[in-house]
């Protein structure tokens, strides 16, 4: 019987595509206990790589290096498990929404799940617990470009971040949602989506 499971455990991993993430959950028709130990098993084998306690990845090794999933990825995934909500802050926000081209050593994440810190490589993943008012929002962008507006600072808002938050609500119109959501950001911010928003009647 174990040696069935293992043969199962062993295969979902053999033939997944490099960066998925395992949790002892993804193989929760068989025995928690039987399942840990696999993992860690399968580890010292090299064949999935460790990135938290009961978190783990199938890297793609190279010549160059071990390739991992990106942060988000990951955090996306450990977010559908736990199904909690979570999403980029601080400078991680602003350089997925390309305000920024530097990606920063410690990616930072606000969830409503279990805060934890990961490694992935030489990078530090924190996924932070965030207050019930970052979980209101409705819309995906918004949260997003909230925090990524409150990295970059009031003060040093530019033309070029102003062009920005213009082609990202052009490009991701969330007209059910925008009015509810403005609410809930900063009146600074506010203000800067309001006049970068393109209504109806600017496109007659």
């Amino acid at each position: 019987m174990q040696r069935t499971v293992e043969h199962k455990v062993k295969a979902k991993i053999t033939y997944a595509r490099y960066g998925e993430v395992f949790f002892v959950s993804t193989f929760h028709q068989f025995d928690v206990e039987y399942v840990t130990k696999l993992l860690a098993q399968f580890e010292k084998e090299g064949l999935i790589t460790r990135i938290a306690k009961g978190v783990y990845v199938k890297a793609k090794k190279t010549r160059f290096g071990v390739v991992y999933p990106s942060a988000f990825e990951l955090v996306t995934e450990i977010a559908k498990r736990d199904k909690a909500i979570v999403f980029p802050t601080g400078e991680t926000a602003a350089n997925r929404l390309g305000f920024s081209t530097q990606v920063p050593m410690n990616a930072c994440f606000i969830t409503s799940g279990t805060p934890r810190t990961l490694k992935l490589g030489n990078r530090t993943v924190t996924l932070k617990h965030g207050v019930p008012r970052n979980f209101a929002y409705k819309g995906k962008l918004m949260p997003e470009l909230v925090q990524a507006l409150r990295s970059i600072g009031e003060d040093n808002i530019t033309e070029s971040v102003e062009k920005r938050v213009a082609q990202l609500l052009s490009a991701t119109p969330e007209t059910e949602t925008i009015e509810h959501d403005l609410l809930l950001a900063p009146v600074w911010v506010r203000q800067i989506i309001k006049r970068n928003l393109k209504t109806d009647t600017d496109n007659e």
